[in-house]
């Protein structure tokens, strides 16, 4: 890392930045109406030449995606090859998008030197149709019908592929490639490692040459890519190589005369119906592969060799390559084992897992929206209803990166506030990938002109929670934790940049300017009783208690930078007087009863909540006990006595707001009080905490065994119904999958166990807890007698959540749920994915299954849980 971090050697060029889907994005999409699923679906994929991007299966490109390497596979039943994973599309199933194929990231190191996945390919004719159909006949109260609930995988009639990646150097890279018959009986195989380039060539850009891959004397193939040094792919013993080039089969898609011979779906031609006049017989192109025939005995292997390399070998596979995988993976191990000293074999298992998925899961992004909204020259004219498109706004942007994605399949591109919680994770192994990810988005090349963050691809103007401070000073505090020192120039940098954000947060969300936000969307999709986002038919608005309250959590993490920056710089005392001034008024918004005429704390049942507004001026609380109103626990920090005596604005400005503005401080009389020489700055006072805590720490509420519920469980029994004129909506709670269609229906936040908004809410009990220490104890759970500090209570419900992913005492993982194929086969019992959310009851993996963006926190717990013990 060293040598990359100085510039020495880029072992950053080459990494598993290949997505796992490019199809049904929108970058992809040049229809009317941004109907993406529809214009670009699976049935594409293997014949249309992409605009900006490949995919491929646990495959590899270099940082352009210039040069694609993956594996594909064919059972001698399936209709096609199996060249990426396959999973419906968000019309398709019935909870939005969902990928169907099992495949596992089981090993990967920072600078991808030793990369390890497994595919799980079934011996029977893959059932595309069978998934389609029974997805499409099940509502959104059922669970979706998957691949194992099919019997494909019965009396193991599968294959277990396992693909490595190590390097001899950043441009040497060996490939092995292992296939396991799990089956009674002996069974083919045909493999297909495959090179090709990623298509720039086709779409009449100036100055853009087609580059060239041909087949060479010693059987290896040779490509001489745009902006890399000549290639070679060496493998050991082929069957046959064959080419052909990455150009759109325009006569199987749309009935239309094709531009070259030789089309991208050539390799399905051949091998799966025989066509032999589908390939290249000149031996050159822009797409090859390498074809294995074998035949594998039950319970035997059958390996292939690779090598891609800038420089010629005489001796590929020489007895260094072997040895290489070995050295490489001792590496990793002993790399993992740093992070967690005194950790199990289970729970560093665990770490090294949802560290590799974190790593497997960055991807190569282009979208130059405004190119993508002109078209290309020697394509049709994109229709001119696409300018009035909601991503039309963002024609500034271009996205040209890797970046690390919430779900290589299910997410294939950036989610600004999922990208926080990810580059948090990173700083766990490496801090430089953890500041590039976490400034990227506040770039130039990315923000609007009136400094907003972009959200998500789908909806690039959405305003997602704005962590990007908290996340800021993590990464800073974890790297000056872990080194002795952190890096002042990157805090600065970061700082800077999120001084515009902030401004955009403070001049275009606070609609009415009286510190009271809105937000709209703020991640957490169906969390209320109405569609946030929207004013209500009869102009009736929703004042957010989350939206506030991350505001306020902005603001003290602002604070916090800047009294760090203070210590070398006193310029930056002012601003901090500032933010803790803005923090002020915010805090005193959600509690007191301002100007406005509401409180977003309910006093009757101890809770803050969402306010209705009416256009008369009427409130109404909207009585949903939800993880929104939990959020004014972040906005909290302990500040000790080293912090408080150095800069005294925090006392100056207390004293000035208790002369000049004393009724805000009406319900915020704990701010700035000592205890040990420790200051509190929180927009929840003590005694509300302690309410709080009462149903935070109830197991009939939001705590269940497995950590905290996004939604009170209490609407199990007693769902809530509101009627505003002629709308009226009924909020449940729904442990798992999503009950409504809202954003799509594959995302759900009214009763699953989310990982991100627990880990903030751990981090918010901690630093009360170091405020208060044995002070402040709460009965945990609820009704239990057994009282503890918040410190302790923090260590425990990360235990909680580690718990998800450990065996239990019957040898079962929660995280699967009920499927016994994966609860007690030894081929599938100890593979773990990290998805997406889990069910509140009884922690099953929900939603996303390769969620190994957010999830990855889990390893930041595990080191916690092993450095901190409660007494």
């Amino acid at each position: 890392m060293l040598a990359r971090d100085q510039g020495r050697e880029s072992w950053d060029l080459w990494g598993p930045y290949l997505p796992e889907r490019q199809w049904g994005t929108v970058r992809e999409d040049y229809s009317a109406n941004g109907d993406a699923w529809t214009y670009f679906p699976h049935d594409h994929a293997r014949s249309r030449a992409y605009r900006w991007g490949e995919d491929g299966l646990l495959g590899i490109c270099d940082s352009d995606c210039r040069l694609c390497f993956s594996v594909a596979f064919w059972n001698g039943k399936d209709p096609i090859l199996k060249e990426r994973p396959f999973g419906l599309s968000n019309p398709e199933g019935n909870h939005g998008e969902d990928i169907k194929d099992y495949f596992y990231h089981l090993d990967n190191t920072p600078t991808h030197s030793f990369m390890r996945g497994l595919y799980k390919y079934p011996q029977a004719e893959f059932p595309y149709h069978q998934l389609r159909e029974a997805n499409a006949g099940r509502s959104k109260l059922e669970p979706e019908y998957e691949l194992v609930d099919t019997g494909i995988f019965n009396e193991g009639r599968y294959f277990d592929i396992v693909i490595e990646y190590a390097k001899f150097s950043p441009t040497d890279i060996a490939v092995r490639i292992i296939a396991t018959n799990r089956g009674p009986e002996a069974a083919p195989l045909t493999i297909l490692p495959t090179l090709w380039f990623r298509n720039t060539w086709s779409w009449g850009e100036e100055g853009v040459a087609t580059p060239e891959m041909h087949l060479t004397p010693d059987g290896s193939i040779r490509a001489t890519p745009w902006g890399l040094p000549v290639h070679q792919l060496y493998g050991d013993k082929p069957d046959e190589v064959l080419f052909t080039e990455n150009e759109t089969n325009n006569q199987r898609l749309f009935n239309a005369p094709n531009a070259t011979q030789y089309v991208k779906d050539a390799f399905h031609e051949y091998i799966v119906n025989g066509k032999t006049d589908a390939v290249n017989p000149a031996n050159s192109g822009t797409k090859s592969a390498m074809v294995f025939r074998r035949t594998v005995e039950p319970g035997q292997s059958t390996v292939v060799n690779l090598r891609l390399t800038e420089h010629p070998q005489p001796a590929p596979f020489s007895p260094e390559f072997d040895a290489l995988f070995k050295l490489r993976e001792d590496e990793s191990t002993e790399f993992y084992k740093t992070l967690a000293p005194g950790a199990s074999d289970e729970d560093l298992r665990i770490q090294k897992s949802a560290l590799a998925g974190l790593l497997w899961c960055k991807k190569f992004y282009f979208f130059p929206v405004l190119l993508w909204l002109e078209g290309d020259p020697t394509m049709p004219k994109p229709p001119a209803e696409r300018w009035k498109l909601p991503n039309a706004f963002w024609k500034e942007m271009h996205a040209h990166d890797v970046i690390s994605m919430p779900d290589c399949w299910e997410y294939p591109y950036f989610c600004a506030w999922d990208l926080m919680f990810q580059s948090v994770a990173f700083s766990l192994i490496d801090s430089e990938t953890a500041k590039k990810q976490n400034l990227l988005l506040r770039g130039e090349r990315y923000t609007s002109p009136s400094s907003q963050m972009p959200a998500y691809e789908w909806a690039l103007s959405d305003a997602n929670p704005p962590i990007g401070g908290w996340a800021s000073w993590r990464i800073y505090s974890i790297e000056r934790g872990m080194k002795g020192s952190g890096d002042r120039v990157y805090l600065k940098r970061a700082f800077n940049k999120l001084l515009m954000g902030y401004s955009w947060w403070a001049n275009r969300v606070d609609q009415t300017g009286d510190n009271v936000f809105e937000g709209g969307f703020l991640g957490l999709d169906n969390i209320g009783v109405f569609d946030r986002r929207y004013p209500l038919p009869d102009g009736s608005r929703i004042e957010q208690s989350d939206g506030t309250a991350w505001m306020a959590t902005f603001s003290l993490n602002m604070l916090n930078i800047a009294l760090e920056l203070a210590r070398e710089d006193p310029v930056y005392e002012d601003i901090a007087d500032k933010f803790l001034n803005d923090f002020i008024y915010l805090a005193a918004s959600v509690n007191a009863r301002g100007t406005h005429g509401f409180s977003l704390w309910d006093d009757e049942d101890g809770f803050y909540y969402d306010v209705l507004r009416r256009p008369d001026g009427s409130v109404e609380y909207l009585r949903t006990r939800s993880i929104a109103g939990l959020t004014p626990l972040f906005a909290v920090e302990s500040f000790g006595s080293e912090v408080a005596d150095l800069f005294p604005l925090m006392r100056k400005r207390i004293e000035y707001f208790q002369k000049h503005r004393p009724h805000l401080l009406d319900e915020l009389h704990h701010i700035g009080k000592e205890i040990d020489g420790r200051r509190l700055v929180s927009l929840v006072p003590p005694e509300r905490l302690r309410r709080i805590c009462e149903r935070l720490f109830d197991e009939n509420e939001f705590l269940s065994p497995h950590g905290i519920r996004a939604l009170s469980r209490y609407y199990l029994d007693h769902p809530y119904t509101f009627t505003e004129g002629s709308e009226t909506e009924t909020l449940s709670y729904s442990p798992a999958d999503s009950p409504v269609g809202m954003f799509g229906g594959n995302s759900n936040w009214r009763g699953p166990v989310w990982i991100p908004m627990n880990y903030l809410l751990i981090e918010a009990l901690q630093k009360f807890g170091f405020y208060f220490g044995d002070t402040f104890k709460v009965e945990f759970p609820t009704g239990s007698g057994n009282e503890m500090n918040l410190w302790d209570i923090s260590l425990e419900l990360q235990k909680r959540l580690v718990s998800i992913f450990q065996e239990d005492e019957n040898g079962r993982r929660a995280f699967n749920g009920d499927v016994e194929l994966f609860q007690n086969d030894p081929h599938w019992k100890d593979l773990l994915i990290f998805n997406e959310y889990f069910n509140g009851d009884t922690g099953a993996g929900v939603g996303a299954s390769h969620q190994t963006g957010w999830t990855a926190l889990i390893a930041k717990m595990i080191r916690q849980i092993h450095t901190f013990q409660a007494d």
